[in-house]
């Protein structure tokens, strides 16, 4: 490990697969959670596309790098496509989920005072369903990675997996150690940056820690 980062090979495979990571993880956040919150509350959609999502939820990541190659042919965008198929779900289920176990109280109450249309979502059923969305989040960003690696395994480009898979190639424990190492530290450090401090927050906001 200490070699791979004096000569910058490491840093280099790091910086382009958080890219690659942040990327397909963003674009799912952006779809899941308002389809997610639509799908909550729009019986048909629950009953039609909920149960279609509910399947694709148990394809490995790794099932979808094939048509994405045929798709897009080899280089950068299937492996972001493998990543947000592989985060996508995680967060829509997680963000209806949420949306369904609002207490409709809530809602009515909102009406009560006035609150109308669009405002219901963004300013009852969304914080009300913070909780699941952030439990989604994070399951979404452990997803990312294993499809990452997935997508990167079987890409000629630099980046982690592809270390990874040289790694096994020529029988190098170390470097597959390695790299198994760099994966934990990173995902350990963004749940610690963003995910706890996140939780915290509602949690106070929700009366739920002093």
């Amino acid at each position: 490990m200490v070699t791979g980062f004096r000569e910058d090979h490491y840093a280099l495979a790091i910086a382009v697969s958080v890219k690659r990571l942040l990327k397909g993880y963003l674009v799912s956040l952006s779809i899941g959670i308002p389809l997610g919150v639509l799908i909550g509350r729009i019986k048909l959609l629950s009953e039609t596309v909920g149960s279609l999502i509910l399947g694709f939820q148990t394809l490995p990541s790794i099932c979808w790098l094939p048509l994405a190659i045929l798709w897009f042919g080899l280089g950068e965008k299937p492996i972001i496509f493998v990543v947000i198929i592989g985060a996508i779900f995680s967060v829509l289920l997680s963000t209806e989920a949420g949306v369904k176990n609002v207490p409709p109280l809530y809602i009515r109450a909102a009406k009560t005072m006035g609150t109308k249309g669009w405002r219901i979502y963004t300013s009852v059923l969304v914080p009300a369903a913070l909780p699941s969305i952030i439990t989604g989040m994070k399951l979404a960003w452990s997803f990312s990675w294993r499809a990452l690696m997935a997508g990167e395994l079987l890409s000629p480009d630099i980046g982690l997996g592809q270390i990874l898979m040289m790694g096994r190639d020529l029988a190098d424990i170390n470097q597959v150690v390695s790299v198994m190492v760099m994966i934990t530290v990173l995902g350990l450090a963004i749940d610690r940056i963003l995910f706890i401090n996140l939780e915290a927050s509602v949690r106070r906001k929700w009366g739920l820690e002093g």
